[in-house]
């Protein structure tokens, strides 16, 4: 079976994931391609329920390859939009080029694929990006502005290529702490 399974995910106590990941050479290799497809299949049949405990996938929205052992620079991200369907990005060496100063957080914190013990608090993101990529649908370099929760999944999963948890980026003193001006996000 060529399919990713939860237990190919690599954990927060391995020492790859701290690493910061090597872009990718384009065109994309036939193998980076094939670890896309899997990846994005991962991530889709987690949010099938029957899928995921057929499975045995844990619920996700997005992956990067140093979760799934491989340190390069690659992700996907598979959110819901406002048609009652998804969005997916698939995406080599993305960048954020531009940022807003405003910052927002998820309400209940967030969670990730690598992280099993609870890390509970709020995780400072910024409200708005612009991320300039390979798109590897659409085999081309693609620059698009995300905002909301789409912002905050895609600035996880770009963490993930620099070697960053999302835990990383949680006030120690005081993890509930809410800065003036952010948004909150119940998601």
């Amino acid at each position: 079976m060529n399919r990713l399974t939860y237990s190919l995910i690599v954990k927060d106590d391995n020492p790859s994931l701290r690493e910061k990941s090597e872009p990718l050479k384009l065109p994309l290799s036939q193998k980076y391609q094939a670890l896309a497809k899997r990846m994005l299949r991962y991530v889709k049949d987690s949010r099938d329920d029957e899928k995921a405990e057929k499975y045995d996938l844990k619920p996700a929205v997005g992956l990067a390859a140093p979760q799934v052992g491989v340190n390069v620079q690659m992700l996907v991200v598979v959110v819901d939009n406002e048609e009652d369907d998804f969005d997916e990005y698939v995406l080599a060496n993305p960048k954020i080029i531009s940022h807003s100063v405003q910052k927002t957080v998820l309400a209940s914190g967030e969670g990730c694929l690598s992280v099993e013990d609870e890390h509970q608090g709020l995780v400072p993101r910024h409200a708005r990006i612009t991320v300039k990529a390979y798109d590897i649908l659409k085999q081309e370099v693609v620059e698009f502005r995300a905002n909301g929760y789409l912002a905050v999944v895609l600035q996880h999963e770009i963490d993930h290529l620099n070697g960053i948890l999302f835990y990383d980026r949680i006030n120690r003193e005081d993890p509930w702490k809410l800065e003036e001006n952010t948004l909150v996000i119940e998601a």
